[in-house]
């Protein structure tokens, strides 16, 4: 079985293998107050082009936006997000377990233009109800979203203009982060990024870490008490340092960039092979996910050769979403596999 369902089918990076086991053995004080910690903080500091930011170092996606979310907002406030949003979809109520109500708007490509968070934030205060109502206070984004489409970087300035005016919250989900930047069709960068957002994570468990995302703070009034936060809500990882030596080796070299790289280049191998045979895609998506459109006999035989992910979407017609999801380790011979398949079966 050739495994192309999601980004995280694999381990680590051999060079972070490697890194752990070289210190595996060596002491270091707990709670990501160590040294490896320090380094791959101040390495994020550098590449975001600001020493001012804030680095927290946490294990998964869930916990993540979890714990940012709640360090956010007062018991009154929600966060708004596409329908889709992974907040929304894929995280079994843990928003709404901390109290805050999940607000989904509706997007046929998994993102929110600024003009309809401004719409929303508008209804919201002009109607009579104003006080009954959940109040909008942060906006969650993922780059890539859940369909792979990224923001363009006018996109991006305009909805963080928009949520600092209208006093929003702007949170980038990053899980993916590094797909996004090294899409053909990216042009944003973790400068722009930070300028733009209040908070945003850099993920590394589906980007060769064996786990763990780097969270970045840049609004000053969420950076206080973080760690309380952080400690109450479980993400405080008591062998902080193995988070830390990850990042560290991800960041060193350009390892991050280089890997996520590849695996957007094998997605694109895969585009260009459907696209050859006039197979559609749910949605134009330039990084390492591409949701192929395919009909019911079709996916029978990918099924017994690989492990996709169906996401069985209704479109009227006899054809249903497939995700193909390349990694950092993805094996080129594999796709090369792959697109002799799609040459035959399409």
């Amino acid at each position: 079985m050739i495994y192309l369902s999601c980004d995280y089918h694999h381990g680590a990076h051999p060079k972070i293998m490697e890194r752990m086991n070289q210190c595996n053995m060596e002491p270091n004080t707990g709670y990501g107050e160590d040294p490896h910690c320090a380094h791959a903080s101040q390495m994020i500091k550098d590449l975001c082009q600001d020493q001012s930011v804030a680095v927290h170092f946490m294990v998964g996606g869930t916990q993540t936006n979890t714990t940012i979310i709640a360090a956010a907002l007062r018991p009154h406030q929600g966060v708004v997000t596409a329908v889709s949003g992974h907040i929304n979809n894929h995280e079994s109520g843990a928003i709404e377990s901390t109290g805050h109500k999940v607000i989904g708007l509706p997007s046929d490509d998994g993102k929110l233009s600024a003009a309809q968070i401004h719409e929303y934030y508008l209804a919201h205060k002009q109607n009579e109800s104003y006080e009954h109502i959940v109040m909008p206070k942060m906006v969650y984004i993922s780059n890539p979203t859940e369909f792979g489409s990224i923001y363009s970087k006018a996109e991006l300035e305009e909805i963080s203009r928009v949520c600092h005016e209208d006093g929003l919250y702007l949170f980038m989900d990053g899980a993916r982060l590094g797909y996004g930047l090294m899409s053909p069709e990216n042009d944003l960068d973790l400068p722009v990024i930070t300028k733009c957002c209040d908070v945003f994570y850099i993920g590394g468990t589906k980007c060769g870490a064996l786990f763990g995302e780097a969270v970045v703070i840049t609004n000053p009034s969420l950076k206080e008490d973080f760690r309380f936060i952080l400690k109450q809500r479980g993400g405080m990882l008591a062998k902080g340092w193995l988070l830390g030596i990850q990042f560290e080796t991800l960041f060193e070299d350009g390892l991050y960039f280089e890997i996520c790289k590849h695996a957007v280049d094998q997605a694109m191998r895969i585009k260009k092979a459907f696209e050859s045979k006039g197979v559609a895609f749910q949605v134009d998506s330039p990084t390492n996910q591409q949701f192929a459109m395919l009909t019911a006999d079709v996916i029978r035989k990918f099924d017994e050769k690989y492990a996709t992910c169906d996401d069985e979407k209704p479109t009227g017609k006899a054809v249903r979403s497939v995700r193909f999801c390349t990694s950092w380790a993805t094996d080129p011979a594999e796709v090369d596999e792959l697109i002799k398949d799609i040459e035959a079966w399409c």
